[in-house]
């Protein structure tokens, strides 16, 4: 936009107070810098750029050079008048930037919000997702990053992230957010390489924090699916103790499946397991043993390690889960429904809380 296109209602009065400040050489009065805030306020909300507004000033700023120009005191006179014209002309364009910037981030949270929690109208959320760089008529997929610290929009690592993934992918339709401490990604579904990307940078940036990737959901409410699916794998992996650094939902559907039926899986917990608090030292060291027993892939070498035990120490804790349980975990025949109780004792917090 060129000086000729500022029009002249921004500049409105400044040539009646160039002549008079710089000629009697009085600073501005309270009015007139309010005047000029009030003019700055409506060009940046008509969205001229400053660079452009203060030319036309220092333009207007000459044209009405007095006409005592020879004076050094006239030339300062006007210049400091110039000066106070723009200085007050630009707080006020800053002012209303700054406020149009708290609008825009609030009109973003509030987006964030209703996209993830699903309360606006699908047909409303997919017309302002358009404004944020989403087209919510294709399938998308949500990751969730966890770290040792709480994160908000604009702190170092999200913005970390952020750059990461520009300068790798460019704009394609991807939204990163923060949500509850977490650090979001929102990616169309078929684009495959950005959320295990968007993990690999957030498991750095976070210092080792971890990630959960849900899985690619269609319409206006598959943000919302993807998401949830995202939360309730990094609960998983709370829960059940879970190394990985990325976790993808699709490997943990067994899960819900197996709790979807809670009191039946509390009475197979319960019947399996329960005669274990009978031992001493009651179940936790048995059970223990159990789940490394499992997840070492029933090695029981490996699985002692894992325990700092000796693979006799171990064998004999295995022969005691056999005699309280009459279940032999070394047994195919047994160790479906053990490791099953297992799992399930994990999800439940058993034996710590009752049921």
């Amino acid at each position: 936009m060129t000086e000729r296109e500022i029009p002249e209602q921004y500049l409105d009065g400044c040539a009646g107070i160039l002549a008079e400040v710089s000629a009697t050489g009085r600073r501005l009065t309270r009015e007139e810098i309010a005047s000029r805030r009030s003019l700055g306020e409506q060009a940046a909300d008509a969205g001229y750029g400053l660079r452009a507004l203060v030319s036309a000033h220092l333009s207007a700023a000459r044209a009405a050079w007095p006409g005592t120009a020879g004076s050094a005191g006239s030339a300062d006179g006007a210049l400091a008048a110039a000066q106070q014209i723009i200085d007050a002309f630009a707080e006020g364009y800053e002012r209303a930037q700054r406020l149009a910037v708290r609008q825009e981030e609030a009109a973003r949270r509030e987006f964030i919000d209703d996209l993830l929690y699903g309360r606006s109208d699908l047909g409303r959320l997919a017309e302002r997702a358009e404004r944020f760089g989403l087209r919510l008529s294709q399938a998308h997929a949500v990751a969730v990053a966890q770290g040792p610290a709480a994160y908000e929009e604009g702190d170092p690592v999200p913005r970390r992230v952020e750059q990461a993934l520009i300068t790798h992918f460019g704009n394609r339709d991807v939204l990163l957010t923060t949500k509850d401490g977490l650090l979001l990604c929102v990616a169309p579904g078929h684009e495959d390489g950005i959320l295990p990307y968007f993990a690999k940078q957030a498991h750095a940036a976070t210092d080792g924090g971890r990630v959960a990737i849900g899985r690619p959901q269609p319409g206006p409410g598959g943000v919302v699916q993807s998401y949830e699916e995202a939360l309730n794998a990094l609960e998983l992996a709370e829960r059940l103790e879970l190394d990985d650094p990325v976790l993808h939902a699709a490997d943990l559907l067994v899960y819900p499946v197996l709790t979807r039926d809670r009191q039946a899986m509390s009475e197979l917990v319960r019947d399996t397991l329960g005669p274990l608090t009978t031992a001493r030292g009651g179940a936790q060291p048995l059970l223990d043993t159990l789940t490394a027993y499992f997840d070492s892939g029933c090695v029981a070498a490996e699985a002692a390690r894992r325990l700092s035990l000796s693979v006799r120490a171990l064998t004999y804790r295995l022969e005691r889960i056999h005699k309280l349980t009459g279940a032999n975990p070394a047994d195919p025949a047994h160790r479906y429904m053990l490791q099953t109780a297992v799992i399930g004792a994990r999800l439940l917090d058993w034996p710590a809380a009752e049921f």
